[in-house]
């Protein structure tokens, strides 16, 4: 439990660990001492809901600046009906995901999630290190204090234990119809641009025709270079399918119909003995396997956990009904999340928490201990001797001028820590 409890704390700080912090213009302070809700007689404070907030805008930022190279995401309108921002609705989600923290905290001990001191210790250490990593500026944009930050430690401890024993005592069955999976070798040649003629069209049902018909003569023959040899930008694909046809496939598969169906009627390694035509392509289509195993054991995998979270999420809406809820509106307002109050996560590896530094020395350990002997017994003294020239003659290699820019890095990294919150 100790172990676990260090991993959470780690896990909960790694988003916020250092994060740089841009107010904005006129942004309104918080006060993190305000009730924003009440749990069935629980006050929960602005300051635990905040820091909840802040953590999930700064995961969310960092990867759409990673994917899409900027983060405006927030003044977006995300409801069209009511206008409401993706700010506005994720400030919403994240204090439910805080109501249902403290439900859960209620119910650890149904489920065997209480936490112990050692638990409790290594989350001081990690909610410690954070308010001694983050600036004053940091600290008060966010309103939180050392305690609260221990308490969004010790709901999120408890929220992944008590989610793992939900999923855990779940009962669910996959059956061989949902699971068995069929795979497929095809080339698609569409058909679904407006400017295409009738004679285009024809032309491009030939070209399919050519490959099936190449395919006939060799069905084991690599279909994408067959399709290549009759165009170019051609190529072939491979995909799988549910076996047994289900009544919502046309709603849940993402291939036509008339492919499947056409799949389902011949056997392993047979090409679909026509063109197959749809709305928007031509087919040529040849079943590998009717029953792939490896296929079918991802897919149960997949349907069992994709059971578990439906159960975990019927029980836990369940509770949350259950539950007298009262949000403070007013109190929330204050709390607002928009393109012009930007959390920014750094780009260095952050300081860990004391139980991070555990976790990863504990690992390490581990690790070392399992490979040391052997690395010992691989170690030469000729290997040495070349280690120690190979030192030497990169250490000859640095110039007075790099050791200026070092000696001028280090000056910038000094007094980029002292402003890191304005990034």
């Amino acid at each position: 439990m100790k172990e676990l409890a260090k991993r959470t704390a780690a896990v909960a700080l790694a988003g916020v660990m250092m994060a740089g912090m841009l107010t904005g213009c006129g942004e309104k302070k918080l006060d993190g001492t305000k009730t924003v809700v009440t749990v069935d007689g629980t006050e929960i404070p602005m300051g635990v809901v905040s820091l909840a907030a802040r953590h999930q805008q700064t995961q969310v930022e960092y990867m759409y600046k990673m994917y899409f190279g900027e983060s405006s995401v927030w003044d977006n309108v995300y409801d069209d009906e009511s206008g409401e921002t993706y700010g506005e609705e994720t400030v919403n989600s994240v204090l439910k995901d805080i109501e249902l923290m403290y439900i859960m905290k209620e119910k650890a001990a149904d489920y065997g999630a209480e936490l112990t001191e050692e638990d409790e210790a290594a989350i001081a250490e990690a909610a410690a290190a954070f308010m001694e990593a983050n600036s004053e500026e940091t600290i008060e944009t966010l309103a939180v204090t050392e305690d609260q930050v221990k308490t969004y430690l010790e709901l999120q401890t408890y929220q992944q234990r008590v989610h793992d024993a939900l999923r855990a005592e779940a009962e669910v069955e996959v059956t061989d119809e949902e699971a068995n999976q069929s795979s497929f070798t095809y080339v698609s040649i569409s058909t679904s641009s407006e400017d295409l003629t009738d004679e285009d069209k024809e032309k491009l049902k030939a070209n399919a025709q050519e490959i099936l018909n190449q395919m006939k003569e060799d069905p084991e023959a690599d279909m994408d270079e067959t399709a290549k040899a009759v165009d170019e930008s051609y190529s072939a694909s491979t995909g799988t399918f549910t076996a047994h046809k289900s009544e919502d496939e046309e709603e849940t598969s993402s291939y036509p119909a008339e492919v499947l169906d056409a799949l389902r009627e011949v056997k392993d390694g047979e090409m679909v003995d026509e063109v197959i035509e749809t709305d928007t392509a031509y087919y040529v289509a040849r079943l590998d396997l009717a029953l792939d195993e490896d296929a079918t054991e991802s897919k149960r995998e997949s349907l069992d956990s994709s059971k578990r979270d439906e159960y975990y999420t019927e029980i836990t809406e369940q509770w949350l009904s259950d539950a007298d809820i009262k949000v403070e509106e007013k109190v929330l307002d204050t709390l607002t999340m928009t393109d012009s109050h930007k959390f920014s996560m750094p780009t260095a590896t952050p300081t860990p928490s004391p139980a991070a530094e555990d976790m990863e020395a504990e690992e390490e350990t581990e690790a070392s201990e399992e490979s040391v002997g052997d690395a010992e017994a691989e170690t030469t003294e000729d290997e040495e001797a070349e280690a120690e020239e190979e030192t030497t003659e990169a250490d000859a290699e640095v110039t007075e001028e790099e050791e200026t820019a070092e000696t001028d890095g280090a000056d910038a990294e000094e007094e980029g820590s002292e402003t890191s919150d304005e990034k």
